[in-house]
């Protein structure tokens, strides 16, 4: 889906710089300073709309949370959500997955969140896949030595692909299910996108990944 384009989301970020942090290359290495605790973090890639990272930090306010998007358009209806909540634990940036090392240190992620992320189903595309070996390798240079990655999606070519991409990786699959609303899993928090797809009655395959 084409997202309208908002050309008054820059100027809209740049008024709110304690929630869309605006140079976090600055900040690489002392995020803890600048959430002003040492909980853990967990940063959400592709956040979308920021329903699940805000969510999130409501209910686990002992766990930093930061959405990373790369579309302004986008990224700022996250922002009035974070406003609105009010909450000291989540932040937002607006960056291009590949630059998380450019504002991250190595161990300083404690897990990263993968939600119904793009899956660009064209072989020619592959790269471009959140779960491609490219962004694995990067996930691994913030992540501390066994890092998580939890992955959702509805999208039964990409969790199949993303399945043999972390095996081929050498990730260890610590948790799996093939239709999570039909799970005895607890604690899930929806996104806009697993809403949308579960009302249609669509299945949500979701798994949790962990370096080695």
């Amino acid at each position: 889906m084409r997202t309208r384009n908002k050309p008054w989301a820059a100027e809209r970020l740049a008024d709110y710089p304690h929630y869309a942090v605006p140079v976090p290359e600055n900040v690489k290495g002392n995020w803890s300073e600048d959430f002003g605790n040492h909980n853990p973090l967990h940063i959400e890639v592709g956040t979308g709309k920021g329903r699940f990272v805000t969510e999130m930090a409501r209910a686990n306010p002992d766990v930093n949370y930061i959405g990373i998007e790369l579309s302004e358009s986008v990224i700022v209806t996250a922002l009035d959500r974070v406003i609105e909540a009010d909450l000291p634990n989540v932040k937002l940036l607006n960056i291009n997955a590949e630059d998380l090392t450019a504002v991250f240190e190595k161990g300083e992620v404690h897990r990263v969140y993968l939600n119904f992320s793009d899956p660009w189903p064209k072989n020619r595309h592959e790269k471009r896949r959140l779960t491609y070996k490219k962004f694995l390798d990067l996930y691994k240079t913030v992540l501390p030595e066994k890092g998580e990655i939890h992955f959702k999606t509805d999208n039964q070519g990409l969790f199949e692909y993303s399945l043999q991409s972390f095996s081929a990786y050498g990730l260890l699959l610590t948790y799996v299910s093939l239709d999570l609303h039909k799970s005895d899993f607890e604690g899930n928090i929806m996104t806009e996108y697993e809403e949308k797809f579960s009302n249609k009655g669509q299945r949500i395959y979701r798994c949790e990944v962990q370096y080695q």
